[in-house]
């Protein structure tokens, strides 16, 4: 499972023309589940996004997470980031999870996440096609992976 983590200043997500969901400060996260991804991974990647320390502390030292901040998350299924573009121009999508068991493992990680930061998280819409708007604050992009091989 991987997760494109992004410290934002806001973030909303469209489907159909319409928010389904938004955050101001905190973490969006665009999920890309693999194929041999199982709860395991889903509940790793879930609690590293909680403690992730990527917030500025007093002294502006990176020394904060979501559960010492308060902040938010937004969470976005995100199936390309299993693209492999290593041959050809056309990416791959090979290694992606099938959309029956990606659905259920990034609902198991959105359950996960609610439950380490004790709020409801809003979510993109799994399947759809959606727009992405956020304000990058830092700029501060992570690439957090759990295989199920490690």
């Amino acid at each position: 499972m991987v997760a494109l983590v992004q410290r934002v200043s806001d973030a909303a997500v469209e489907a159909d023309n319409e928010v389904v969901g938004a955050i101001d400060d905190g973490l969006l996260v665009l999920l890309g589940v693999h194929e041999d991804d199982t709860h395991t991974e889903s509940e790793w990647c879930a609690r590293k996004c909680a403690q992730l320390r990527v917030f500025p502390d007093a002294d502006g030292k990176m020394d904060e997470s979501l559960l010492d901040t308060g902040g938010d998350a937004l969470v976005v299924p995100q199936f390309t980031l299993y693209g492999d573009t290593s041959a050809g121009n056309r990416p791959s999508f090979a290694e992606a999870a099938p959309p029956d068991r990606a659905d259920r493992l990034y609902e198991h990680f959105v359950r996960r996440l609610e439950e380490h930061l004790g709020r409801k998280v809003p979510t993109g819409k799994f399947g759809a096609l959606m727009d992405v708007h956020l304000t990058n604050d830092g700029p501060v992009t992570l690439w957090v992976e759990q295989r199920a091989d490690e």
